[in-house]
């Protein structure tokens, strides 16, 4: 079975929407209202006494919001709670959140679909993919209790008022609480009735700042994330896997890992089918045992002999130089508008440079972790999972089970997620191993381990040209990458799809440009891959704001002004790949001003110093940055401050996204600084962060500023668009202070 898209009438999708947010077709009202009798008894404060999945009114009239999509420090834990508390007429601060499990269910067809709304975590989608459905899930509870209010009452509902978790009618100066008024509500059928949703001018919730719900319980160490989950007889479990990249044992002996106090099985895990898609990353070999120190004194008594794979002889080296073989040929030529070659030759002045970025790991603060529980009569998976659909499918296709609806899982709190959590392979790892041995596990990750196996931002080489009329017009651009796509084993896709993961044909310049070429080399590598923070945006905007800043350099025109003047008017042009379907290249231009403007950009610097600036629009964001930079006479430097300006249209929670764009600055900052993963041998060898240092506190910019532009296009996401413009922001300002442009990433020792 596969999960196929919601196709249902409108009536219907407003079912699904009435049960999502507030009641009937599942979870009546009416079987959790408030007690009536002396039968009834206080209902403990986790369970749900209201109005179904979405939204539980307690005795208290305080309100729980469950929000449907795996909250990893991005927000939608208050984001997303804050849509339907806003069209339900709730005071905020009343509201206590909860994670949702997986709800999935069987169509008419037979096909796995979703029971409520998509549940996933990534892309930037939570708050684009749920903006009108979980608003109208508030709106529906509303009014069915206003329904519920004007029957009681038999006045018209129009005279009625629904606000801060009460329903008035003023003429007769009467109110009732929702609680009071939950049972009614829930025997009410409203037909084809679609509720109205408020008018931005309405809005009391969506747009002021909130504190993040769950904010509390984390620093103060509350069990929130799966590293934290137990259940009852549960036993714990490490993996040896398999170091070399596709890699097996020679020979195993387990008897000293066995001996160990504790220990109770070792478990093998076979390695994916080469080249076939992963479901666990490698071969491996599970200790179990009683408690997770005897797991991991076992998994030191291994002894594993192991083979070093088809890819022995990979190494970082290697790979930088099998890219730049690739870049010497012809590729696939994905985008050709115009005639670059005559363009380019007509031109002119010609403009070229080649830009190198290593592979990266996501290396979230909590390693990966899960718990099963395989049963005859189900499976219940509980761990911290970007994708918990994933996981059900992946754990089902491992075990070999029809029945996917026997899976129940439910994510955690998830301590960073970045793209790694996109994989679920430590489900299906820890679903593996406790089918093997008939108890529940919980299996978890070292450090090492997440660094060794993770699937990493692909590595590549990127060569950009441009050129431009004798009137300083840009007539012909093209982009050519020599990567190792992360689309490399994906089931039933062709070689000749895999650059849809690397490149983005209608970034800029693409239709900004008469002549535009888009060419891509196919790489080999064993090096596992997949989806890391602003996917290949993150990639893409460094070299061409670094290329940008260096065109501007050597034409001795502004470098603001130059992206000015490509970007052009405010219009819609057309944008096929994800965050489309359009691109405004003014809005593009108006976070550029803003942040110059707020930044100082343009202004003489104290020798030493320098400022830069980038932009980039990331899956329906605009962001532009200005950094500034200190350089020492030895070379080193320090971010003095990064100003920002962010347009990602109708926000819901200011305080969400001045701390998604504080995080993206200084995860790219980090990242930029001194991180890449090295590959000797066919196999990864940073195996902590005394080898893949991430940025200490001493290395963050101390003055970060947040400039969100107010307007009311639809919204779009935060949790990636502050990272793409912050590297090339950075090297551009590195040049002003020292004439030393920064072509590849880490930048590390360059100006030392």
């Amino acid at each position: 079975m596969t999960m196929s898209p919601i196709q249902i009438s409108r009536r219907h999708m407003l079912r699904y929407t009435a049960v999502a947010g507030a009641l009937v077709i599942t979870t009546p009202l009416v079987s959790c209202a408030r007690p009536q009798d002396s039968e009834a008894t206080e209902t403990p404060r986790g369970e749900a006494l209201a109005t179904g999945p979405f939204v539980a009114i307690r005795p208290d009239e305080s309100v729980l919001i469950g929000f449907p999509n795996p909250e990893m420090g991005q927000g939608v834990d208050t984001a997303l709670a804050m849509l339907v508390a806003e069209e339900l007429g709730v005071d905020f601060d009343n509201v206590e959140v909860e994670q949702m499990p997986l709800g999935i269910m069987l169509d008419d067809d037979g096909n796995i679909t979703w029971k409520n709304l998509p549940q996933g975590s990534g892309g930037s989608t939570s708050i684009s993919g749920h903006w009108e459905p979980l608003r109208k899930a508030g709106a529906m509870a509303r009014m069915l209790l206003v329904a519920a209010a004007a029957g009681q009452w038999a006045v018209p509902a129009s005279e009625l008022q629904a606000k801060d978790g009460k329903v008035s009618h003023r003429a007769s100066n009467r109110s009732a609480t929702y609680g009071e008024l939950a049972k009614a509500a829930g025997a009410i059928d409203l037909g084809d009735a679609e509720p109205q949703l408020m008018a931005k001018d309405e809005f009391r919730i969506i747009g002021t700042p909130q504190k993040m719900k769950n904010a509390r319980a984390i620093v103060t160490g509350q069990p929130l994330f799966g590293i934290d989950a137990e259940i009852p007889g549960m036993l714990h479990a490490v993996v040896a896997r398999c170091p070399y990249f596709d890699g097996l044992a020679k020979t195993v002996d387990d008897a000293a890992a066995r001996a160990i106090p504790g220990v109770r099985d070792v478990v093998k895990i076979d390695r994916p089918p080469l080249g076939g898609p992963y479901d666990v990353q490698a071969e491996g070999y599970a200790v179990v045992a009683d408690n997770l120190w005897a797991a991991m004194k076992g998994r030191e008594a291994l002894a594993i002999e192991w083979e070093r794979g088809p890819f022995a002889d990979e190494s970082s080296a290697g790979f930088r130089q099998h890219c730049a073989d690739l870049l010497d040929g012809r590729g696939q030529i994905v985008r050709n508008d115009g005639n670059f070659d005559a363009a380019a030759a007509a031109a002119d002045e010609v403009h070229d440079a080649t830009y190198w970025q290593p592979y990266v790991s996501h290396a979230p603060l909590e390693p990966q972790n899960c718990i099963a529980d395989v049963r005859p009569d189900g499976v219940d998976i509980i761990g911290p999972m970007q994708m918990p659909s994933s996981a059900n499918r992946e754990v089902a296709a491992a075990l070999g089970i029809e029945d996917r609806l026997s899976i129940s899982v439910v994510p955690t709190r998830l301590g960073g997620g970045f793209g790694r959590r996109l994989s679920s392979d430590y489900a299906v790892e820890a679903a593996l191993v406790s089918k093997d041995v008939g108890k529940p596990v919980k299996l978890l990750w070292t450090r090492d381990d997440d660094l060794r196996h993770d699937f990493f931002r692909p590595s590549g080489m990127h060569q950009l040209k441009a050129a431009f009329d004798a009137d300083g017009k840009l007539t012909a651009w093209t982009h050519r990458l020599a990567s190792a796509s992360k689309y490399y084993r994906r089931p039933n896709l062709p070689e000749t799809d895999y650059w849809q993961a690397e490149l983005y044909p209608d970034n800029f310049p693409g239709n900004l440009v008469d002549n535009y070429r888009v060419e891509y080399f196919s790489a080999k590598s064993g090096a596992p891959r997949g989806s890391w923070r602003a996917p290949a945006h993150t990639a893409n905007a460094f070299v061409v704001e670094t290329f940008l800043d260096e065109i501007a350099a050597t034409r001795r025109e502004d470098p603001l002004a130059l992206r000015l003047r490509i970007l052009g008017e405010d219009r819609e042009l057309p944008y096929e790949q994800h965050g489309g379907p359009t691109f405004n290249p003014g809005r593009l231009a108006n976070v550029l001003k803003l942040a110059a403007e707020k930044g100082d950009f343009g202004q003489k610097m104290p020798a030493g110093q320098g400022r830069g600036i980038a932009c980039h629009f990331t899956f329906g964001g605009y962001v532009a940055q200005v950094v500034d930079v200190a350089v020492d006479a030895k070379g080193n430097f320090r971010v003095l401050k990064v100003v920002g300006a962010v347009d990602i249209g109708q926000v819901v929670n200011p305080n969400g996204v001045r701390a998604q764009h504080e995080g993206g600055i200084n995860d790219g900052l980090s990242t930029a600084l001194r991180l890449a993963i090295n590959i000797e041998g066919g196999r990864v060898t940073n195996g902590n962060f005394d080898s893949y240092p991430l940025m200490k506190i001493a290395d963050a910019p101390p003055v970060i500023e947040t400039h969100i532009v107010e307007n009311d296009h639809p919204p779009a996401g935060m949790g990636e668009m502050g990272l793409p413009p912050l590297a090339p922001a950075l090297g551009n300002a590195i040049f002003a202070a020292t004439g030393k442009r920064i072509r590849e990433l880490p930048i590390a020792d360059q100006l030392t």
